[in-house]
């Protein structure tokens, strides 16, 4: 047989998943949530703390937190308690609550001398971009959750955009209340996002007793 018509041999590569957590990111617990904090409060590391914080209240995407500018969330001279954006993937506008602790941290990354002058609330330290990019924000959000301890893989950025409204599904099981937060034009998406099933439909009902 001629050497021509043999099949070709290709080293075998490993699969792309291979040592992965594929699939919906966890969200972060209360836990999680406080340790971080606390680290990054420790390293009087003023961007990260109010990036972190403004993530969690925000639960919006990666690519609208990155996007972010000063005056979404400042204006005569202090943070808003409340603000709104338009989502860049839906088109829609979604609002949120600044709460204090992220209120505290914002008003002290924003008075940084490195943020003097600054349209853009996260700027980017590389010179060809005015602000993060979502893939800078992902490896931050690694480093978080890696100096916890937590598994790296088994966390994303939509871990964030899911950490506070699965606790408000979880206590009040309100879930026209997470669509709203959350943006979605369509129950199903939210249905689908929080990961809710029969066992949490079964749950919440037991605990009603008429």
């Amino acid at each position: 047989m001629s050497t021509n018509t043999l099949p070709a041999i290709h080293p075998e590569r490993p699969a792309w998943n291979k040592g992965r957590i594929i699939g919906q990111k966890r969200p972060l617990l209360p836990k999680h949530v406080w340790s971080i904090r606390v680290r990054l409060e420790m390293a009087d590391n003023r961007r990260d703390l109010a990036l972190f914080n403004t993530a969690v209240d925000s639960k919006l995407r990666g690519c609208d937190l990155v996007c972010l500018k000063v005056r979404d969330v400042f204006a005569a001279g202090r943070v808003k308690e409340r603000t709104s954006v338009t989502q860049s993937k839906t088109g829609r506008p979604v609002r949120f609550e600044i709460t204090e602790t992220t209120r505290q941290s914002l008003e002290r990354w924003i008075a940084d001398p490195e943020m003097l002058g600054l349209e853009y609330l996260w700027p980017s330290r590389l010179h060809h971009s005015p602000h993060l990019s979502t893939r800078q924000y992902a490896r931050i959000l690694r480093g978080w959750v890696t100096s916890i301890g937590l598994e790296p893989s088994a966390y994303g950025t939509h871990s964030k955009r899911r950490t506070k409204v699965a606790q408000i599904y979880k206590k009040t099981g309100n879930l026209r209340a997470v669509q709203l937060l959350l943006g979605h034009s369509k129950m199903d998406s939210t249905v689908r996002y929080l990961g809710v099933d029969l066992d949490d439909a079964l749950t919440l009902s037991e605990g009603i007793d008429l």
